[in-house]
């Protein structure tokens, strides 16, 4: 047993693991003043992963927030050897990433316009100028490239070293030589951790565990799905050919990326084919160490790197590493707290970009731990968004295999991941399959986003994506079905909502402490709601059914299952008669939207479905051939429809009876794109891209469903009402827009960004091409003076950019497509 000081019976916060990120939560966290920190390391710092980074910055990430934590991290290495006497090593020579095909090129051009809503420098480079940043290489076949300048390299134990100093300087313990064994607990909330020299009780317990956080997050209970992998690089002998002043290179069209260091090359990769590797658990004396060699798997990168830097050639090859990395199912970071455990955080997986990650990570997560909530909004890598299927060592294994390939690969809108597939099924996959359903996966789910119509198959086509930034395979299959919900009707598959049983006496009084709508409603209604958190973000958007006086169906998407549940169960009191079960496999979902959706409901089940019967926001128990079932009257497309909720056992069979009679009323089965370029006609908000923690309830647009009148339950007022009041005396800085562009041949997705008056005022949240509107449609935010009124808003002139190009956009604050509601309660 390693000697080491006497532990302290007690602290406010205990983290485990003296990696980078370990160290970065501990220094920002001392640095908001909190005291009793202590920091556990099993061996010494840097050992387990940290000390073999390549120690790359770069900043532009796939979307704003984990840019801006990127930036952050890059802004602080900068300062920290003034602040602790530690050299960091941090030299910002730029980067360069080159493009080898025009789809790469646009990929990269997007993202440098993403970058100009938040101040980062980004350069589009021709190919010549590309060649000329980094004259080594070969560049015949280059299209172009990116550079940013704030871009560098860092010594990644002597960012960690820093930090240490830093966290110890004000106030933080960090002792070494002291495993971990086990997490104490008691009435959901972690209350300690117990170590092979003793325990420590403690108000908080972080997991930076790193390569042994998935076990450390069992040991809590706590899904932390994470896997290693084999990751290797090269250092060169000393190359006369290189220059200090060369940038980071980064060749993700070949996998690869080069550094230049003391005169000699690393050069690494991001391998398509990865292999896992610990599967039986991370050796307890690992510690510096490395993995057998294995130049036979590194061999191709090699070769072409060689091509592209003809000096490499005659380079010897002073070391071959292999090092191993953890990975998460889809290459974001893990963040927060356990949606399992009260007090049990999260900061693990970061998937070969620790060293970049960490300093902003770190800020982040002891804000959020600082503040009772989320700094911004942090969706992206939110511990909430894992599902628990994911942390299985099967599925961990097949999906680390493709996702450490995928750092590099193309990022093509709308792609799918091939491993780790057909884990959860709707009852009515092998159907829609048979229908010629492309499916996609959310959640785990497999869900048919697209469907290949048969004259199409008969032509050989198959139901399979083909992937590009430009108008893909399935575009024109997505426009018949999106015409088909606005002309006659659709039928969409959404058996993965994720569905909640609320029930007791109290249901009704926690719903409306945590709902911003009133869902004190008579039996039968249906309520759309959000869950706000106290600053008046939306933590939750989703709709409630009231089943009986004491039953309610909270109904939400399968993305948000476990991080709404999480909150739903966290605001449940202790002594309240209420119960919250999980019922989301219990009912599949059969969604029948479009003007000839009541004709055919009528038709299939003998029910009076009329305005007067069956109102708009309410459900009824109808018959679907043999089967009960309830319908809901509500739409996600802005037309008229209702979601038919049917015993899982039963949906093939209503299924069957729907197509059966759908024939007379032009009925097409539609998939999730057709539902949401639908949406976006519709401007209906989408969480976790319209709106978040971060975007208050009243700037979303979605005042009309928040009651401030309303009477508090026994609870108190509804979370967030103060924050709403606050907001209508104060006015908007910030408004959530529809957009049209002027130009129907380009292509929105989201992030780009929105120029106001010749200035950029915001970004878009989303994007998709609407096919009744004729355009590319899509929903941003704008940044605007509180004393704006909604005519001074749009009176503006507007432009969105596309991968450096911009496009004059029309701008709506109500609805471009059905502005009045009338088709929705027709």
């Amino acid at each position: 047993m390693t000697h080491v000081a006497p532990l302290p019976s007690h602290a406010r916060v205990v983290i485990i693991g003296g990696g980078v990120i370990g160290c970065s939560v501990a220094y920002h966290l001392a640095k908001l003043g909190w005291r009793d920190v202590v920091l556990l390391e099993r061996r010494q710092l840097t050992c387990g992963t940290t000390w073999h980074a390549a120690g790359l910055i770069g900043q532009l990430r796939a979307t704003a927030n984990m840019t801006r934590l990127a930036k952050y991290s890059a802004d602080l290495y900068l300062g920290l050897e003034a602040e602790t006497g530690v050299a960091t090593g941090f030299r910002q020579r730029g980067s360069l990433a080159i493009a080898l095909t025009a789809d790469r090129m646009e990929e990269q051009a997007r993202g440098a316009s993403m970058a100009k809503t938040f101040g980062l420098d980004v350069h589009v480079l021709s190919a010549a100028e590309a060649r000329q940043k980094y004259p080594l290489i070969r560049g015949d076949d280059i299209v172009g490239g990116i550079f940013i300048p704030a871009d560098g390299q860092a010594d990644p134990t002597n960012i960690t070293q820093a930090l240490a100093k830093g966290a110890r300087q004000r106030g933080a313990r960090i002792i070494e030589g002291v495993t971990v064994t086990g997490i104490t607990q008691a009435k959901g909330r972690a209350t300690g951790v117990v170590t092979d020299q003793g325990s420590i009780t403690a108000d908080h317990v972080v997991n930076c565990g790193g390569l042994w956080g998935r076990e450390i997050g069992r040991m809590a209970g706590v899904n932390v799905p994470l896997q290693a992998c084999e990751h290797f690089y090269i250092v060169t002998e000393p190359m006369v050919e290189l220059t200090r002043d060369l940038p980071v290179l980064r060749v993700p069209d070949e996998c690869a990326y080069y550094k230049e260091d003391a005169g000699k090359l690393l050069l690494g990769a991001f391998e398509p084919v990865a292999k896992p590797w610990g599967m039986d658990g991370i050796p307890a004396d690992f510690c510096f160490d490395q993995l057998p060699d294995d130049l036979e798997h590194f061999q191709a990168i090699l070769e072409t790197a060689t091509r592209r830097m003809p000096a490499l050639e005659n380079a010897g090859i002073q070391l071959f590493f292999n090092g191993p990395e953890s990975f998460t199912p889809d290459n974001r970071y893990l963040l927060g707290e356990a949606p399992e455990l009260d007090g049990f955080w999260v900061a693990a997986g970061f998937n070969s970009i620790g060293i970049q990650s960490a300093g902003g990570a770190g800020k982040a997560l002891a804000e959020w731990m600082d503040g009772g909530e989320p700094p911004f909004d942090l969706w992206d890598v939110d511990l909430r968004r894992m599902q628990p299927f994911q942390g299985t060592k099967t599925y961990l294994a097949r999906r680390a295999t493709e996702s450490l390939g995928l750092l590099y690969a193309d990022h093509f809108p709308y792609r799918q991941y091939a491993s780790a597939r057909n884990l959860r099924r709707s009852p009515l996959h092998e159907r829609l399959e048979a229908e010629g359903a492309c499916f996609g996966e959310t959640a785990g789910w497999e869900r048919a986003n697209w469907f290949l119509p048969p004259d199409a198959a008969a032509r050989g086509e198959t139901p399979d994506y083909a992937y590009s930034w430009g108008r893909q395979n399935w575009f024109e299959h997505r426009a018949a079905e999106h015409m088909a919900v606005r002309q006659t009707v659709g039928l969409f598959d959404m058996s993965s909502f994720a569905k909640f049983r609320v029930e007791g006496r109290d249901a009704e009084a926690v719903l409306q402490r945590l709902s911003a709508n009133d869902v004190a409603v008579p039996v039968g209604r249906l309520v759309y709601t959000q869950w706000l958190n106290q600053r008046g973000g939306v933590e939750a958007d989703l709709t409630i059914a009231r089943l009986s006086e004491t039953a309610f169906l909270v109904v939400t998407a399968a993305a948000s299952a476990v991080r709404d549940l999480a909150w739903l169960r966290r605001h449940v009191p202790d002594d309240a008669h209420c119960v919250v079960v999980d019922v989301t496999s219990g009912e599949a979902v059969l969604s029948v939207m479009g003007p000839n959706s009541r004709a055919l409901l009528q038709a299939a089940s003998g029910a009076d479905l009329s305005n007067a019967a069956f109102p708009f926001g309410t459900l009824q128990q109808i018959e679907l051939g043999m089967a009960p079932v309830r319908a809901h009257r509500i739409t996600y497309v802005g037309e008229l429809g209702w979601e038919i909720y049917v015993p899982t056992e039963m949906a093939r069979h209503v299924l069957d009876h729907l197509l059966d009679h759908g024939a007379d009323h032009g009925l097409r089965l539609a998939g999730l794109h057709a539902l949401d370029s639908c949406r976006l006609e519709k401007a209906y908000r989408h969480f976790g891209h319209d709106m978040t923690d971060e975007d208050h309830v009243l700037e979303a647009g979605l005042g009309f469903v928040v009651r401030t009148e309303k009477a508090s339950s026994r609870l108190g007022p509804f979370i967030g009402r103060d924050a709403v009041l606050a907001r209508r005396e104060a006015g908007f800085s910030r408004r959530l827009v529809q957009f049209l562009l002027d130009d129907p041949e380009l292509l929105l997705f989201h992030n780009e960004p929105v120029w106001r008056d010749g200035h950029i005022a915001g970004k878009l949240s989303s994007g998709s091409y609407g096919h009744w509107l004729g355009a590319s449609v899509g929903l941003g935010w704008i940044a605007c003076d509180a004393h704006e009124t909604a005519a001074d808003v749009l009176a503006s002139s507007y432009e969105i950019e596309v991968a450096g190009r911009r496009c004059s956009a029309r701008a709506s604050l109500a609805p471009l497509y059905d502005p009045k509601g009338e088709r929705v309660r027709g």
